[in-house]
């Protein structure tokens, strides 16, 4: 009898789990399918996605904080580090539509603020410079995405629609419809065009690359 009970307390618990979550993370649900292709099955996003899971003791751990509860909020955003890798600070602000792809080494500082529809990829950081207190995370824009590896350092803004590119180092604000790519970011501009969401990251343009092909058209034109 004890263990008919339990079982039926777990597929009950197990339950209220999945209609609470289809429910109030449908949008990040959605993007998740959205945006990774290997997304084909409900059940194993909802179960078995990590960067979904911290979103979800993000959410959870967030609301705690706005109540002034003390010590769960972060006890809750350190369990959801231990359980995947990333790591997000109950205080950040964030829109709808977050996706976390891998999320391995993903963290999110205090003060961060960022919106809706945003794609992170594994190992970025959204951290500060210093000691300061007060704001000293960045704000990152709708429909940004951030590559594997990049960093976004200080209280600086990232447009709408820009592309951070992988393990770039950001610490100026980057204008909207932009790319970013070196350590320092250098920005330049996707032809003003909003970033694909499907995030093609092959045709990313590289500053560096184009002030060479630049150097060579101008030497062919002199030397003709």
């Amino acid at each position: 009898m004890l263990i008919l009970t339990i079982i039926l307390f777990i597929l009950i618990v197990a339950l209220l789990y999945f209609i609470f979550a289809s429910f109030i993370f449908r949008d990040e649900i959605k993007a998740t399918f959205d945006r990774d292709p290997a997304a084909t099955n409900f059940l194993e996003v909802l179960l078995l996605y990590a960067g979904l899971q911290a979103i979800i003791f993000y959410r959870v751990a967030h609301a705690l904080k706005k109540m002034k509860v003390p010590f769960l909020p972060r006890l809750l955003s350190q369990l959801a580090r231990l359980m995947t890798g990333i790591e997000i600070h109950p205080g950040a602000t964030i829109g709808k539509g977050l996706f976390i792809d891998h999320g391995t080494g993903v963290v999110i500082g205090e003060t961060s603020v960022v919106g809706n529809n945003v794609t992170l990829f594994q190992g970025v950081t959204l951290g500060g410079t210093g000691k300061d207190r007060g704001k000293r995370h960045p704000n990152i824009g709708n429909n940004v995405v951030i590559g594997t590896g990049g960093k976004v350092l200080g209280n600086i803004t990232v447009g709408d629609n820009s592309y951070i590119g992988a393990n770039a180092v950001v610490i100026k604000d980057v204008p909207p419809n932009s790319t970013v790519v070196g350590v320092p970011g250098r920005i330049t501009k996707q032809e003003g065009k909003k970033m694909d969401v499907k995030m093609d990251h092959i045709h990313t343009l590289d500053p560096i690359f184009q002030d060479i092909e630049e150097l060579k058209k101008r030497l062919e034109r002199l030397e003709k």
